[in-house]
């Protein structure tokens, strides 16, 4: 499965919810602290669930939060590679 991360940008935060409504994996809450703004940006609730989809990211209006893949592109088909390997 894949990592990722997400990197929200607080003072660009209107708190309009869309990242936490759209995030497929629940990863995202709005905070009950406020920005400079008087609104409550989202914070990751459950960062470990993360996959760096970035649905956060294409659904905010002020690019205030991106998300990230964290893994490596191929790292999974390098370790299969060595099993089948070893199991020849």
């Amino acid at each position: 499965m894949a990592r990722g991360s997400v990197s929200i940008v607080v003072e660009r935060c209107k708190a309009c919810g869309f990242c936490v409504e759209f995030c497929p994996s629940k990863v995202l809450a709005l905070s009950t602290a406020f920005n400079s703004k008087g609104y409550h940006p989202p914070h990751a609730v459950q960062p470990e669930k993360c996959n760096g989809c970035d649905l956060c990211g294409m659904y905010c209006p002020d690019f205030a939060i991106h998300g990230h893949r964290t893994d490596k592109p191929g790292a999974v088909a390098a370790g299969a590679e060595k099993e089948s390997e070893n199991a020849s």
